[in-house]
């Protein structure tokens, strides 16, 4: 396992994975697709969020599947492109810069999504078992639970541990950073979860 201390990259090629992986992490797909589709502007309804949960809110199953489609590729071209150009330490620094561009994207004042399905793009393209790994995760969570967020959130929680065992350290340790900014980004439906009133996946609550 290498050491996190230890980065084989210089910066002029970390510079442009964090640009480049930004720039692709920031195009907000669930506006740009429902505005497409004459839904009017998605940040309007349910939670105002940009990803394919709220974009499903529509009544648009197509959109939403698209949406978080997108969303994850987002996350998995860059992370990819930066480890085949760069090694491991180029792809865990463009998927990291990817996933923040979702969360925190300059072209919307910086209220994007809350980053899931980034982050699992961003696993596939470091490494395709972890992003395998974490959709396993979140279906048996989601199939005992019923609950999207709290599938999200266990999920996370699983990444960082489990390639903290059995991956590179550097991975490991943006998935942790990943999953604490998921964890803030879900704050409200962590309450919701607390109170018992999040609602469960098929309602229309």
């Amino acid at each position: 396992m290498d050491s996190l201390t230890t980065w084989n990259i210089t910066a002029f090629p970390a510079i442009i994975a964090s640009v480049l992986g930004y720039l692709s992490g920031s195009v907000p797909f669930g506006l740009i697709l429902t505005k497409m589709a004459g839904l009017g502007d998605v940040r309007a309804i349910g939670s105002g969020n940009i990803g394919a949960t709220n974009v499903l809110r529509t009544g648009n199953k197509g959109l939403a599947v698209a949406t978080l489609l997108l969303d994850a590729l987002k996350g998995t071209v860059p992370a990819a492109l930066g480890y085949h150009f760069f090694g491991v330490e180029g792809g865990v620094i463009a998927g990291f810069a990817a996933f923040l561009g979702h969360i925190f994207p300059v072209w919307l004042g910086f209220k994007g999504g809350k980053g899931v399905a980034t982050y699992i793009g961003v696993l596939f393209g470091l490494d395709w078992r972890m992003g395998l790994l974490f959709l396993l995760v979140w279906i048996a969570t989601a199939a005992i639970t019923r609950y999207s967020s709290l599938s999200a959130l266990v999920a996370t929680v699983a990444m960082p541990v489990v390639q903290l065992f059995t991956g590179d350290i550097k991975i490991a340790a943006v998935a942790a950073v990943m999953t604490v900014i998921a964890w803030i980004k879900h704050r409200a439906n962590i309450n919701r979860l607390v109170s018992g009133t999040e609602s469960r996946i098929g309602s229309k609550g």
